[in-house]
């Protein structure tokens, strides 16, 4: 048994990193980190499988079997909780409330508005990402942005341009898209 344990543990236990980094490299996706949780794990799996040794056996194929159902007993179980928390996690584009048309999104505190960037200077002194934003948007949108920046609300914006709840959501969308409003953060424009 001490010859075993010394072969496992000789050079800060190569021999066990070894075989756990060949089980672990057909999983991926994994941070150093996780590298030294399995590691962990990989010296109570071998405390275990030296208690439960037959002689009999090869003690290199019983470890490494031990090894692979704890590693994917534990993988799975990780799998397991990330699900669960995605279960749980919100989009940032959900309703709330009765206002259809309020999502979770427009309730974050940021100190970016893009109604102020858009309005917050006359038409000439608009920049060239200004100028690239704007270009992006419909007339409709447009409007939509210029109402809100006025401080209409959603219902008000939707009454004055004879608008449904569902128009007004995919102009929100667009106003403060990523595809849109990335222009605004480029350095090279």
């Amino acid at each position: 048994m001490e010859q075993i344990l010394n072969a496992y543990y000789v050079d800060n236990a190569k021999k066990l990193h070894k075989i756990v980094d060949e089980i672990l490299s057909k999983f991926g996706g994994l941070s150093g980190k996780d590298m030294d949780d399995f590691y962990s794990l990989a010296n109570e799996v071998f405390v275990d499988v030296m208690k439960r040794y037959d002689p009999s056996q090869s003690f290199d194929n019983f470890l490494y079997s031990c090894l692979l159902n704890r590693i994917k007993t534990e993988i799975t179980k990780r799998n397991c909780e990330k699900r669960r928390a995605d279960r749980m996690s919100v989009s940032i584009d959900a309703p709330v409330g009765d206002e259809e048309s309020l999502t979770l999104g427009d309730l974050i505190a940021d100190n970016f508005a893009i109604e102020r960037e858009v309005f917050g200077v006359r038409e000439e002194e608009y920049s060239r990402r200004m100028l690239l934003y704007l270009g992006r948007l419909s007339e409709l949108q447009k409007e939509v942005l210029t109402l809100h920046a006025a401080g209409y609300l959603p219902g008000e914006i939707r009454e004055e341009l004879h608008i449904g709840k569902k128009q007004y959501a995919d102009c929100c969308a667009a106003i403060h898209s990523y595809r849109n409003v990335s222009v605004l953060f480029k350095d090279n424009i």
